[in-house]
């Protein structure tokens, strides 16, 4: 089965983008291979913000090319972005489609609220953030308030040149076993 990766920069303050959604404090960072990192991946899961925000800053899809591209958006119209595919409803159950089918990972590319949407019904396997060393004191959350914490596990660590850590982290799943008091 396909795993949901959230992988993300964010500010050592735990943000992702500023307060206006600026992105401009993410630096280039040479050790990263983001040609093999994309090559991971078949399907991205986008919230409508970062969806927009890759338009508008990024020069189009072309970030995306050869990918799928399922955006959860309520305001957008499929027929106004057909190189896409918007998801207005149930974006729980198309992933859950999505987790089922055969293929690399789905990278769930920015989006904090989604995260949590997505955190709640059990459907992210990993957060893997690129932390960088910058303090915003402001912005887009790494990930909304939810229903519940969301437990995490280290996978692995790297430190980078730059002073940037990678981090990996897996989701842990509450049994019923871890549950019981």
């Amino acid at each position: 089965m396909r795993r949901v990766r959230y992988q993300v920069a964010a500010t050592l303050d735990g943000f992702i983008a500023g307060p206006q959604g600026e992105f401009d404090w993410i630096p280039t960072e040479p050790e990263i291979d983001f040609a093999q990192i994309f090559a991971e991946f078949d399907v991205f899961v986008i919230g409508r913000r970062t969806f927009q925000a890759a338009l508008e800053h990024g020069g189009g899809l072309e970030l995306f090319e050869g990918k799928r591209i399922v955006v959860a958006s309520r305001s957008l119209r499929q027929a106004d972005h057909p190189a896409v595919t918007v998801v207005a409803d149930d974006i729980t159950g198309v992933v859950r489609l999505l987790k089922a089918e055969e293929g690399r990972d789905i990278w769930l590319f920015g989006g904090g609220e989604l995260c949590r949407h997505l955190l709640d019904a059990g459907l992210v396997d990993t957060v893997e953030v690129a932390l960088v060393p910058i303090l915003l004191g402001g912005g887009i959350p790494i990930v909304s308030p939810g229903r519940r914490p969301s437990s995490l596990r280290l996978l692995t660590s790297r430190p980078l040149s730059s002073g940037m850590v990678m981090l990996t982290y897996e989701v842990v799943r509450e049994t019923p076993e871890s549950s019981v008091g």
